[in-house]
């Protein structure tokens, strides 16, 4: 179907929305996300062209590396709180820098004064801004801990699924 008129978006559509040009009878393949097509056509345009705009639901990524832990312990650019319980850490071990709130304290830890979370937990309350990456022993309880965190307004929050199991098999290596 061809248009003859141009037509010019005038910023009504948010920047944030991801474009992207697509010839005509392209098809896209299926995915999980909804898609819907606008012509596009500026001022002086002689051919139609479609730009896909991809509404989608999921969420960026949350999983860190071995790798992308070790930088941020190194670099101290945020903070890594691991919610297994104290009689854990005791056993098997410590991921060195990072700060004990127990699965079932993080909901209440996040919302302490700054104060009152150094005394309880000795260590910085994170800021809703700051990078936050849970772990635990095994994956399961940092992402519950991360949907906590989102739940209460924390913005860059992650989770190290390979938890501790994996921590101690890369600093074996």
């Amino acid at each position: 179907m061809a248009l003859r008129r141009c037509w010019r978006f005038t910023g009504t559509v948010p920047r944030l929305l991801w474009d992207s040009t697509v010839l005509p009878g392209t098809t896209f393949p299926g995915g999980r996300s909804h898609v819907s097509t606008f012509v596009n056509m500026s001022p002086g345009c002689r051919n139609t062209e479609l730009v896909l705009r991809r509404f989608s639901s999921e969420a960026p990524s949350t999983d860190v590396s071995y790798e992308q832990l070790k930088q941020l312990l190194t670099a101290r650019k945020g903070a890594v709180i691991d919610v297994r319980e104290p009689w854990e850490l005791r056993e098997y071990g410590v991921i060195p820098g990072s700060i004990n709130v127990p699965l079932g304290q993080v909901d209440t830890a996040l919302q302490l004064c700054p104060e009152d979370f150094k005394e309880k937990y000795n260590g910085e309350m994170p800021q809703q801004t700051d990078n936050i990456v849970f772990t635990c022993l095994a994956g399961i309880r940092s992402k519950n801990a991360l949907n906590t965190a989102t739940s209460l307004g924390y913005k860059d929050v992650q989770h190290y699924p390979g938890g501790w199991q994996d921590w101690v098999k890369n600093e074996q290596n």
